[in-house]
């Protein structure tokens, strides 16, 4: 998939269009994403117990990947993403309009 978890991205379609949020969570599996703030549903959970009463949740469900694009905070642009090779050897991630490189916050940790 072109996003991971702890990416900014835009909505790029849909009713929440237009919007901007970090991805929280990825489904590769059915290539969905959960973005912080975005497809925001209710849910009404029936008591479990008896005398306890019941309760109205709210959380962020799945939208396809396709409905978002990577967006540079800096410049204030949604772009496409093309891979490259950093002076280290290492395939980076990049964003197309800007030329700014994503840092993969896993391959952080490893170092």
């Amino acid at each position: 998939m072109h996003v991971k978890a702890g990416d900014t991205v835009q909505v790029i379609s849909g009713k929440e269009k237009g919007k901007i949020g970090e991805i929280k969570r990825v489904f590769p599996e059915n290539s969905t994403v959960v973005v912080d703030g975005v497809n925001i549903r209710t849910r009404h959970v029936k008591p479990q117990a008896e005398g306890e009463s019941g309760q109205i949740q709210t959380f962020e469900a799945p939208i396809h990947s396709s409905k978002v694009m990577l967006y540079s905070t800096k410049q204030k642009v949604a772009s496409r993403v093309c891979y490259t090779v950093d002076s280290d050897g290492r395939k980076v991630r990049m964003l197309k309009k800007t030329g700014e490189t994503l840092s993969d916050k896993n391959w952080e940790r490893r170092k």
